[in-house]
């Protein structure tokens, strides 16, 4: 016995990947529907060898469905995700809005899978930032040996965390650059994003950070340890998919290098690719349609007592999005509806 599951957003990025991975993953399901904006109505999407044709969300009633998967901005959640809960649908949600709610559990299922239990205060589980998601995927088994003490993470996220319009401002900045005339202005990102890169990531907040830098501080606590210091500094590449973190972390017992990549090895959604070699370690292009979050350039920080420094790289709107809400979905399904 499966799911009658909704996917909300369907036409997007991260809506399509949703769809994609549901199939892929053979997620259990009895009934599906892609649900998009007014605009968007009838659009044709895939998922696995079937063709959905959207639906309204602004008509749709969830009454009778188990679950429905988020992906469509902060904004058009706040009227609909309500809406579902009420319904007896559980929301698994992936934008910023209920991340910082206290009654709303934020789910890595890696990290925290336990904490899904928690949907039942408001039937809502929210899904963490993309570049949140995959550094507590490396923190976590790590954290469990050694105990960290604080992370300094600077992030190189692609375009593709913007949404479609920062994938097609890359694409046609690029192309506008050696066609004369046709220079593209930015738009969607500050400054111009092809062959430059923009220390800016959402906005400017009274200390100086940016909000970008500020989830991935909120997040981490709330998904990992309250006690961890975060200091992160965010940045957008000109990279169609795929977020790139250096993270150096001090933790309060020493971790010998060796080690930490055999934890890191044996650990669930990583990847160890790690040779001191040309080309021995994973580039954002080549986490694109992948599941795992890739750990290379592992190493001890002689500047501290107990650091290590490491390369972390994931597709952001799978693991960073897509993938993470299905993860949640299966947990949920198993740990508390458990039809599938």
């Amino acid at each position: 016995m499966g799911y009658r599951v909704v996917v909300a957003g369907a036409t997007g990025n991260v809506g399509r990947e949703m769809l994609n991975i549901l199939a892929e993953r053979e997620f259990p399901i009895d009934e599906i529907v892609a649900l998009a904006s007014r605009k968007s109505i009838g659009t044709e999407v895939s998922f696995g060898d079937k063709t959905l044709k959207t639906k309204d969300l602004d008509t749709f009633d969830f009454a009778g469905w188990d679950m429905a998967l988020f992906a469509v901005g902060s904004e058009a959640t706040k009227t609909y995700a309500p809406k579902a809960a009420a319904a007896g649908c559980v929301v698994i949600d992936n934008s910023s809005l209920y991340r910082y709610d206290p009654a709303v559990p934020l789910v890595v299922p890696e990290v925290n899978a336990e904490a899904v239990d928690g949907y039942t205060k408001k039937n809502i589980i929210a899904n963490p930032n993309c570049s949140t998601a995959q550094m507590v995927v490396a923190l976590k088994p790590l954290h469990d040996r050694a105990k960290i003490k604080r992370v300094v993470v600077s992030t190189y996220q692609s375009v593709s965390g913007a949404g479609k319009e920062g994938i097609d401002e890359l694409w046609d900045q690029t192309k506008g650059l050696y066609v004369p005339g046709q220079e593209v202005a930015p738009s969607k990102f500050s400054k111009q994003i092809a062959f430059n890169v923009i220390p800016h990531i959402d906005v400017f907040l009274d200390d100086g950070s940016t909000k970008e830098e500020w989830k991935m501080v909120a997040e981490t606590k709330k998904i990992l340890d309250k006690d961890i210091r975060v200091t992160a500094t965010c940045v957008r590449v000109p990279v169609f998919v795929g977020h790139s973190e250096s993270i150096n972390i001090e933790f309060e017992d020493f971790l010998d290098e060796a080690e930490a990549r055999d934890i890191l090895r044996e650990a669930p959604g990583i990847l160890v690719v790690d040779k001191r070699e040309t080309g021995g370690y994973i580039t954002p292009i080549e986490s694109v349609g992948e599941y795992a979050t890739y750990i290379s350039r592992i190493r001890q920080d002689s500047t501290i007592d107990n650091g290590i420094n490491l390369w972390c790289v994931s597709d952001n709107l799978r693991k960073g999005a897509a993938l993470n809400a299905v993860q949640i979905a299966e947990v949920l399904g198993k740990r508390c509806l458990k039809k599938g």
